[in-house]
């Protein structure tokens, strides 16, 4: 998969670096990249993603961290190889649950404060609506312009 991903990858650049058009198409490329990057659905997935890894940047490393030391405890504990390897791979499925579950626990916790942020926004958003209602003139657009326009 990550072949794939090189693949496509390359040939997109190699074909923006490569482009007959050059500096124009590029300009052009650049410029619907910029639209779509600046979309309100995709900087509301990016936000998600940065506020995931803030808010659990320490979490997942201490859970690898410490069944990686259960492991190691395991392998190198009194008894025979086999004794030891049956209790590093017991260790090893048992850590590999751990963290899965901190992984699944970190993204239930991120996905949950992102939904307070959303609600909260979205709150603040309709207090300011009327605001924004209430300062707008009442005349409407219509009436500011002038009645007919061929000179009677």
């Amino acid at each position: 998969m990550k072949g794939k991903i090189g693949l496509v990858v390359g040939l997109g650049v190699g074909y923006v670096l490569g482009t007959r058009a050059g500096r124009e198409r590029y300009e052009q490329i650049k410029k619907q990249w910029l639209k779509v990057w600046h979309l309100d659905p995709v900087q509301t997935q990016v936000t998600r993603v940065q506020e995931f890894a803030k808010a659990q940047a320490a979490a997942v490393p201490q859970a690898l961290w410490n069944a990686g030391v259960k492991v190691v405890k395991a392998a190198t504990a009194d008894g025979s190889a086999q004794e030891r390897v049956d209790a590093a791979v017991a260790a090893g499925r048992t850590s590999a649950h751990d963290v899965a579950e901190t992984v699944k626990d970190a993204t239930e916790e991120a996905e949950k404060a992102a939904a307070e942020k959303r609600a909260a926004e979205k709150a603040a958003a309709e207090v300011a609506a009327p605001a924004k209602k209430a300062a707008k003139p009442s005349s409407s657009k219509n009436a500011a312009k002038p009645a007919s326009r061929n000179g009677s």
